[in-house]
């Protein structure tokens, strides 16, 4: 239960403004989709559809790294597959 625990209360935290925003991550799109729908959650007005925003899935690290170099605002690397928008 930590995981889940520490995932949510660092989304809160960024919610709120304690914390300022970093990149959250979470790896493997099939499987975040099946074991929480936030879609669902956002248009039943659980959660805002804002908060969609404070993560993002991926299922590669060149996917990772291309949001955190958007970011952080990071120099292009010569190999830097970030060009293309998703």
């Amino acid at each position: 239960m930590a995981p889940w625990t520490n995932f949510f209360e660092a989304l809160t935290l960024i919610q709120t403004g304690r914390m300022e925003r970093v990149p959250v991550l979470l790896f493997g799109k099939d499987f975040w989709s099946r074991v929480i729908n936030l879609e669902a959650l956002a248009e039943e007005g659980t959660i805002s559809p804002s908060d969609l925003e404070l993560f993002d899935t991926v299922d590669t690290a060149e996917e990772a790294w291309c949001i955190v170099r958007e970011f952080y605002n990071l120099p292009t690397i010569t190999d830097d597959t970030c060009d293309t928008p998703e």
